[in-house]
């Protein structure tokens, strides 16, 4: 419901930034003034900028709203810098004009002056969101190194490769998660985990699920892919990037576990498995959307007491989140995801004040905590100060 509080401030936001785009445009030609002229660039601008409404009502199947969504992707990669610049650009013109008393004939005329700034700050926005949409492919690989102080009879290391936020939908369809397999089989593992968002709160805004599921069942490891659930791997109407619980119940479509068998992930739920009689594997519900009956979900020690410490413990948990009280129960490494790592600038700086670890390495007691900021993309598809990667992990033994 955020999202609807929210929407008479998107609305004061659109408007300042037409009311902006008026005054360049006018500086360029007088003709931009006139009436009929405003009326067409207003219902242009109305277009991209409405698309999230369009496609939150439009139903499932409708290709309406599958365009409509993707366009609303995009164009929140465009607002939300064009908001900060245009605003910087406006608060640096007001210092220079009021502050430092530097008038409009000393460096330009006023409408020269207009179309300088304009051009300027059209560029400026051009090639952030470019870069961003760019970045927001581009899949890298991270490397981390952990030992884990236990002894596995066979085994002196393995390498596990950690990705999490698929967030497969309309943004993240098959060509991306080709690329993404691709890097995961170059690493050569061990063992893959993926830590939750799988999809994106609606199995029918997967591009091609039998493609996407036989895409994912090319990943090769020695000991195979083990996942859990995260927050969006529910059905939920989405907005804006916010979602809205339609039913009572929070559920993981049906189909969906279909597609995990087809594409040979061995989904985790509050549960754990002994590997090969050397490392144990634990997967926990999502604390924010468990989707479990009653909303009831294990404690780390109730998921991880009836195990044998003496063996290495691998928990995949989607949030960040209980740090010590995993480590009190006994995992020795900790693999989450969601944080996206704010995803873009300055989302990548305020995201430091709510997680303990909010992307990479922290190291807990004995517990070694990885989070990656995910290979898909939170509603605007871009990338600013963040990658889209993978997590590859040698784990060392003694």
């Amino acid at each position: 419901m955020i999202a609807l509080y929210l929407f008479p401030l998107y609305l004061v936001i659109n408007a300042y930034v037409v009311h902006r785009l008026y005054g360049f445009l006018e500086g360029c030609n007088r003709r931009f003034k006139f009436r009929t002229i405003k009326m067409a660039i207003a219902i242009l601008y109305a277009v991209p900028a409405f698309s999230p409404l369009i496609g939150f009502f439009m139903p499932y199947g409708n290709v309406l709203k599958g365009i409509s969504q993707r366009l609303c992707n995009y164009w929140f990669a465009v607002i939300v810098y064009t908001v900060i610049v245009v605003a910087v650009g406006h608060l640096i013109s007001l210092l220079l004009r009021r502050v430092f008393k530097v008038l409009p004939n000393d460096y330009f005329q006023k409408r020269g002056r207009k179309l300088f700034y304009g051009i300027v700050t059209i560029l400026i926005i051009f090639g952030i969101t470019s870069y961003g949409i760019y970045n927001a492919h581009n899949i890298k690989v991270n490397n981390y190194s952990v030992t884990i102080n236990k002894t596995v009879e066979g085994m002196r290391s393995m390498k596990v490769v950690l990705i999490a936020d698929l967030h497969m939908g309309y943004s993240i369809g098959v060509k991306h998660i080709q690329k993404m397999v691709d890097l995961v089989n170059q690493q050569n593992p061990d063992l893959v985990c993926i830590a939750g968002d799988i999809y994106d709160n609606n199995y029918d805004a997967l591009e091609d699920p039998d493609k996407l599921a036989e895409i994912l069942s090319t990943m090769k490891s020695t000991y195979g892919t083990y996942a859990c659930w995260g927050n969006h791997d529910v059905n939920e109407k989405i907005l804006a990037g916010f979602t809205f619980n339609v039913h009572d119940e929070k559920k993981h479509d049906r189909r969906m576990r279909g597609f995990l068998k087809k594409a040979k992930i061995n989904l985790l739920e509050d549960e754990s498995i002994l590997i090969d009689n050397k490392f144990y594997v634990a997967g926990r519900v999502d604390g924010e959307k468990p989707a479990t009956e009653n909303n009831v979900r294990k404690t780390p020690n109730e998921l991880l007491e009836n195990l044998d410490k003496s063996k290495p413990v691998l928990t995949i948990y989607h949030e960040p989140d209980e740090l010590q009280e995993l480590a009190d129960a006994g995992t020795d490494m900790v693999l989450s995801g969601h944080t996206h790592n704010g995803q873009i600038f300055p989302g990548n700086l305020m995201v430091k004040l709510f997680w303990e670890n909010p992307c990479g390495y922290v190291k807990k007691d004995n517990m070694h905590s990885i989070v990656t900021s995910g290979v898909g993309v939170f509603s605007p598809f871009m990338r600013v100060g963040t990658d889209a990667e993978i997590c590859a992990i040698d784990v060392n033994f003694q």
